[in-house]
């Protein structure tokens, strides 16, 4: 036995399953197939949103408030900044869908939130060029993750705690046996008690096939705006945001070069055929919208992008994520699927992946993201 655990994938997840498994026990192992957060994962693009205010299941509160906890222990533990709490603004129709749906979830959850009118909102916040019928909610408690520092930090306090990562070794297969599961790469082969699958987009290959067909893989792009007055889209000035106005949707983040300012479009994510081969450049549509969208939402940004690039992931059927034992009596267990909206629960999600997957604890209420429900599919 090469030792109690595998994490496959040092990305999003695999890096804080592999940073709580640490801390649980010894003889841990995490596998990378290039190196923890390189550039062409769903890690890669600066920051991605943390926010305790979304529209949906009320039952990702416990995990988003575990997960601020645990971002904030990851600071002290590394000493990085990690987490820019700068706040969070929703934007959208006063009387439209969007807002609708993320009040409803907050008032289940009880979120502390504040509503903003179109006035207060323009007063506040004049980065933002509002509809007529517009207005807001602050997420007091929202900010930008900062990716990479993330990734790296957990990977080398997991390393600090006497976990072993073994970079540039794509997995090929992983097959459960009498003796445990033995995980192969090319000529070289490992046996572990459990393995958890955190390989983002590359985890397909790996599942059953009832999970192949229930899931898929899609290019997530991204995109950067100069700023006219980079002060203005300071974090002190320039919460993170997400607006959902009539035809038009864009998220993104304050500047933290100071020079650029993250403005994308929202739900884009399109099928692709394998995550090594991801189209990086936008296509001239995607170009237009985009620069159409921040013309409108952004006068104080050149509307022309200066940055861009994409990225896999991995989405499931119904957009929730896979995180648990594949049946019963499996020893391996999967973390992936995440389907673009991982990262700012990344945190707790590792450490309800490490946990349960080394028999500590089980975690209730969360039938809606095990892997079992596909399998009538």
């Amino acid at each position: 036995m090469d030792g109690k655990l595998a994490v496959i994938g040092l990305g999003s997840i695999g890096s804080m399953a592999l940073w709580q498994a640490s801390r649980l026990t010894d003889s841990i192992v995490g596998f990378e197939a290039q190196a923890p957060g390189h550039a062409r994962s769903a890690v890669g693009g600066d920051t991605r949103l943390f926010r305790m205010l979304y529209r949906g299941r009320p039952d990702y509160y416990p995990i988003l408030q575990r997960s601020r906890g645990l971002w904030a222990e990851l600071e002290a533990e590394s000493g990085q900044d990690i987490l820019t709490r700068c706040g969070g603004l929703s934007i959208g129709t006063v009387d439209g869908p969007y807002i609708a749906a993320l009040l409803e979830t907050t008032r289940v959850n009880g979120a502390e939130h504040e509503i903003l009118s179109r006035d207060a909102m323009a007063e506040r916040y004049p980065q933002h060029n509002l509809r007529p019928d517009d207005c807001a909610v602050f997420d007091p408690h929202a900010g930008a993750l900062r990716t990479d520092r993330a990734v790296t930090a957990a990977v080398a306090a997991a390393q600090a705690n006497g976990a072993a990562v073994v970079t540039d070794t794509p997995i090929d297969s992983i097959q459960e046996t009498d003796d445990g599961v033995v995980v192969t790469s090319g000529d070289e082969s490992w046996t572990f008690e459990n393995v958890i699958v955190a390989s983002g987009g590359w985890s397909q290959k790996l599942m059953p096939d009832y999970l192949k067909a229930a899931t898929e893989t899609r290019r997530i792009f991204l995109s950067w705006f100069v700023a006219r007055d980079a002060a203005e889209f300071s974090p002190e000035r320039f919460p993170v945001f997400i607006r959902i106005s009539g035809d038009r949707s864009m998220y993104g983040a304050p500047s933290v070069d100071g020079v650029t300012v993250k403005a994308t479009l929202d739900g884009r994510g399109a099928p692709t055929p394998a995550a090594d081969s991801v189209p990086r450049d936008l296509t001239a549509a995607e170009i237009a919208e985009t620069t159409e969208t921040v013309r409108e939402f952004f006068p104080g940004l050149f509307p022309s992008i200066v940055r861009s690039d994409a990225f896999p992931d991995l989405y499931t059927a119904d957009s929730q994520p896979l995180l648990g034992f594949l049946d019963t009596s499996s020893r391996i267990y999967a973390a992936t699927g995440f389907s673009g909206a991982g990262f700012k629960m990344a945190s707790g999600y590792g450490e309800i992946a490490a946990s349960e997957a080394l028999g500590k604890r089980w975690f209730d209420g969360l039938d809606f993201v095990r892997p079992h429900r596909f399998e009538k599919i």
